[in-house]
């Protein structure tokens, strides 16, 4: 659309107002709660009423909150995962397989363990295992795109698909080491159960329930900011995400700080995948993990986070609660893909105000001439 035939133009803003960060976000989704009421009184539904009982199924009962809890686990993971790597501009969409890696290696290294391993040795390197495997996962299109200049996108989505290859190999048409093999599993395929001391814990306060995959989720996310902000390391990604050129003529070296941000991408998204085997399946499940659809889902929550690790725990929470009602609501009263659309519009309003962070919308003083010639044409 040319706004300049409205009389309007779009200007770069010189500096950005200090309320900007927090008003973008939360006026987008506001945006998006708006398009959806449209669409739901398009299907005859009552907006004022599904919204209230969204809310109501998301955060008003200490049951609903404790599965929200659960949904968000996977989402602040994934979230991170996005955040980090398009803070640099490197647009790692493959935080789905890297998720999907992550629960292979993880339960891969409990059941290796066995059920002689103290859970105070079983968690830790399911943590490291889910670490390593989506941080070599994501590491392939980071070395595609610093030395190739491939483009990371199609390759980080490509191996999406790959992971999914390969988890499914791994419990449905194979023997391997992931498959129970004994009883139903014979003829039921299904993941072989991780050694009791390997799960991970939940915390009591009080009646909430809080995952440990949660709270590791948290500390991960203030670790990310203080290397973002409080390092030469987190110096360097700034400079390379802004001006690559300039980086190189400081001495930088672009490709390996592209490598680096897309294992720590990675690892972000495959520890998603160790806690959700430790902390809620305790087994891999190929078909569970695809319906998720947690890697994507955590493209969202970094967007409406606008990149920041601490507000990704926070936008997680709020994602997980609707990811969370709508699984409760699901009904023939309850439109099936509302949550779905209601995070695609999230996404599609939140990338729509970063236009808004980056420019301001100004008015074009157009002369007479240009004026009769547009009222001719």
């Amino acid at each position: 659309m040319n706004l300049r035939r409205f009389g309007f133009r779009l200007e770069p803003r010189s500096d950005l107002p200090k309320h900007i960060n927090f008003t973008v976000p939360v006026g987008s989704f506001f945006a998006a709660l708006l398009a959806g009421a449209v669409l739901l009184l398009i299907t005859g539904q009552n907006p004022i009423s599904t919204y209230s009982r969204i809310v109501e199924r998301a955060f008003l009962d200490v049951d609903a909150i404790n599965g929200t809890l659960v949904a968000a686990t996977p989402l602040l993971f994934t979230g991170l995962c996005a955040a980090v790597a398009f803070r640099i501009g490197f647009f790692n969409i493959g935080g789905e397989g890297q998720f999907y890696i992550g629960a292979i290696t993880g339960s891969g290294m409990a059941l290796a363990l066995g059920a002689d391993a103290a859970g105070w040795v079983a968690i830790p390197l399911m943590i490291l295992a889910g670490a390593v495997g989506g941080a070599i996962w994501a590491a392939i299109p980071g070395v595609l795109r610093a030395y190739l200049r491939t483009n990371e996108i199609i390759t980080s989505l490509m191996l999406n698909y790959i992971a999914a290859i390969i988890a499914v190999y791994l419990i449905f048409e194979s023997d391997s080491f992931w498959r129970d093999l004994e009883g139903t599993g014979q003829m039921f395929p299904k993941g072989k159960i991780i050694p009791l001391d390997a799960f991970w814990p939940n915390w009591s306060l009080g009646s909430l329930v809080v995952p440990f995959g949660l709270v590791l989720g948290a500390v991960v996310a203030v670790w990310l900011w203080v290397l973002q902000k409080r390092t030469r390391f987190g110096y360097e990604m700034r400079v390379v995400g802004g001006a690559p050129t300039t980086a190189r003529y400081a001495g930088m070296r672009p490709g390996r700080v592209i490598v680096a941000v897309a294992a720590i991408s990675g690892a972000m998204a495959g520890l998603g995948g160790a806690a959700s085997v430790g902390n809620f399946r305790h087994a891999l499940d190929p078909k569970g993990l695809q319906q998720s659809g947690y890697g994507y889902a955590g493209i969202v929550v970094a967007a409406l986070a606008r990149l920041n690790p601490v507000a990704v725990i926070f936008v997680a929470i709020l994602i997980g609660g609707i990811t969370n009602a709508g699984y409760s609501l699901q009904g023939a009263d309850f439109p099936s893909g509302l949550v779905g659309i209601l995070e695609g519009l999230i996404l599609f309003c939140t990338l729509g105000g970063e236009v808004l962070v980056r420019y301001r919308i100004a008015r074009t003083e157009r002369r007479p001439s240009t004026l009769a010639a547009e009222v001719g044409a």
